[in-house]
């Protein structure tokens, strides 16, 4: 009785469909600089990552925390810019299902036998031609002696060394649609809205999302080119706003050029502070404490166009290169 009364009264009721919980988390990037040598020097030397792998011409580094082998793959190129980002699955069915949903989309590039570090891999291209790469099957980080750390529940030993950086965070990409992206990331891979701005004609020009408890996994902003397919930066967490403070005169003292910050952002409060390596790229670091998002029914936080032009929580005005330039360049386009 007690069943078909719950029947009677859901029977009308608009019932949400199941979330898609089959990506687990932001895996790696690949990024491409033309300054490989200064590149590869300015992530080991000034971020603390470790290498872990070469392959190709490319080499695979870590931060001392991530439990993969690898969470970035450095490639010398003409240009700078993103090749990749990954993303992995929670089970091999798990990517076996994202792959049939995008298979025949006009988003699905197709399968591959993966990359150093990990499995078979399906490929696909989001609204604006990122390109995305989805893998269940990875190494898991086995430190040699001289990495082993003194806890056993942490990846590798603490480097000692630059910024320290502890783990991949998430990373910003730049697009020419954003609301097509949005609704890509929700219906093919299963990632939530948390926050997004809102101009005053009703167009989307920001949208952060998650796969998981964390407030966000990856940032689109509206590039103000209108190219497509271009990045904004990556970023590694730290795990206090006082090593926050400490990379800057890290920065500092090895002559990398300071773009903003340090300051706190408004949207996700996160604390942080841009620079740019050798190659051109935009990296960030911040810190580790990011604000979680732990309700099921989570409802998206929305800046409005004048919020926005407010600027940050607090500290300076952020600088206007931060909204206008992203890689690769146009010309390169």
């Amino acid at each position: 009785m007690a069943y078909c009364l719950a029947k009677q009264l859901l029977k009308g009721l608009a019932v949400p469909p199941e979330p898609i919980l089959d990506i687990a988390h932001l895996g790696h990037l690949e990024l491409l600089t033309p300054k490989f040598e200064e590149s590869a020097r300015f992530f080991i030397d000034v971020m603390g990552m470790t290498q872990s792998g070469e392959k190709g011409g490319s080499i695979y580094l870590r931060a001392y925390d991530d439990y993969e082998r690898y969470s970035l793959k450095l490639t010398p190129a003409k240009t700078t810019g993103m090749a990749h980002v990954a993303y992995r699955t929670r089970s091999p069915p798990a990517l076996e299902r994202r792959a049939a949903a995008l298979k025949g989309s006009g988003f699905d590039v197709g399968w591959s036998d993966g990359d150093l570090g990990h499995g078979k891999t399906f490929i696909c291209k989001d609204p604006d031609g990122h390109v995305i790469e989805l893998y269940y099957d990875t190494e898991w980080y086995e430190p040699h002696a001289a990495l082993k750390p003194s806890l056993k529940n942490q990846a590798q030993r603490f480097p000692g060394r630059g910024c320290n950086v502890r783990r991949l965070d998430h990373w910003n990409g730049l697009a020419a649609d954003i609301t097509a992206c949005k609704e890509f990331f929700e219906n093919y891979l299963g990632f939530r809205l948390t926050e997004r701005i809102v101009m005053n004609d009703g167009s989307e020009a920001g949208i952060w999302m998650t796969a998981t408890n964390k407030s966000y996994d990856f940032a689109y902003t509206r590039d103000h080119t209108g190219a497509k397919s271009r990045f904004h930066h990556v970023t590694y967490a730290l795990n206090s706003r006082e090593e926050v403070l400490l990379a800057a005169d890290i920065f500092l003292e090895n002559g990398i050029t300071i773009e903003t910050g340090p300051h706190k952002h408004a949207v996700q409060q996160t604390f942080f502070l841009y620079v740019y390596e050798p190659g051109g790229n935009r990296v960030e670091v911040a810190n580790a404490g990011a604000r979680l998002v732990l309700a099921p029914d989570w409802k998206p936080i929305t800046w409005t166009e004048e919020e926005r032009k407010k600027g940050q929580a607090w500290g300076l005005k952020t600088i206007e290169s931060f909204h206008t330039h992203g890689m690769p360049p146009v010309e390169h386009k």
